[in-house]
């Protein structure tokens, strides 16, 4: 087990200095920083080489990589193009906005994917299963931002009962976080459902009801808990996804985080904030995973990885 675990840091540690690699060369595809910096009235000759030797840009560019990784892992990722301050500060007053919008659409799609999988499978062919099977029908076919601007519609413009957009109070976070959930709920009912489905057709829960077992320890203590697995994973995933995958539902409902951050960031070239907010979603997404690996042999005792 602890062999793995190290190998799976390991690997993980691989993928931060690769997402490093790419992002410098993706920063670099635009042509020379300098460009951007400095603009067309301070381009002169005496300026450009003055920023070259400062900032090693007159050097090779595996010699500028080696200087900007080791800046980027102290997380100094320069001074963001438009507003002139450390791109990890801007980065950081967007953290918790995207933090509190991902946590809250990750529990909404968890209390509502679980117990709907959960009630499907053991009603097989009955109203509750066609209920979550039309819920998981409709939450796959629906785009976030369709869902985003509909509810909108609904529940902000004709009912007024929630604001639009912006981050404020609890009611700032309801239209945001079911835009956001909506897809991954459903994804979770059917995994949960098909999952349960298979796991109540195995011997030993047909053994456990035949000793006379309470169904809700049958259904909760043994089948979903050898059924988590694949639900295990997929939420891990659903919550590394939301944290680097905001960006849609930020935009509609002008949502202060991350996701909006890189947008803005890409559309004014502001390649600090950038790379940093890139580097910023690979780590969070490299840690849940490997949470996710460590989480395994917690959950089910058969896996057991020397």
């Amino acid at each position: 087990m602890t062999r793995f675990l190290v190998r799976r840091f390991f690997f993980g540690v691989l993928s931060v200095i690769g997402a490093t690699f790419i992002v410098f060369v993706l920063s670099r595809l635009a042509g020379d920083p300098r460009n951007l910096y400095l603009g067309t009235g301070m381009l002169t000759p005496e300026i450009w080489e003055q920023w070259g030797r400062d900032f090693g840009l007159d050097k090779p560019l595996p010699v500028q990589y080696w200087i900007w990784f080791k800046d980027a892992i102290q997380l100094d990722f320069g001074e963001s193009i438009q507003t002139g301050h450390q791109a990890i500060e801007t980065i950081k007053e967007k953290v918790p906005a995207t933090l509190q919008l991902a946590a809250g659409a990750w529990v909404f799609a968890l209390l509502v994917g679980i117990p709907l999988g959960v009630l499907s499978a053991t009603k097989r062919s009955s109203a509750f299963d066609l209920i979550g099977r039309t819920f998981a029908l409709f939450g796959q076919a629906l785009p976030p931002f369709f869902l985003g601007l509909m509810l909108i519609l609904i529940f902000s413009v004709n009912l007024g009962w929630l604001p639009t957009s912006q981050r404020g109070g609890w009611e700032h976070y309801i239209l945001p976080m079911v835009t956001l959930g909506w897809l991954p709920a459903a994804a979770v009912l059917r995994l949960v459902r098909s999952s349960m489905l298979e796991t109540l057709d195995s011997e030993y829960i047909k053994l456990a009801r035949a000793k006379g077992v309470a169904e809700w320890k049958v259904i909760w203590k043994h089948a979903f808990k050898n059924a988590a697995i694949p639900p295990l994973t997929m939420s891990a995933l659903i919550l590394a996804s939301f944290l680097t995958g905001t960006v849609v539902t930020e935009t509609v409902f002008a949502w202060p985080g991350l996701g909006r951050l890189v947008v803005t960031a890409i559309n004014n070239n502001d390649f600090p904030v950038m790379t940093g907010a890139v580097l910023v979603f690979t780590v969070l997404y490299v840690v849940t995973v490997f949470i996710v690996d460590i989480s395994y042999a917690l959950i089910d005792p058969r896996i057991r990885i020397k």
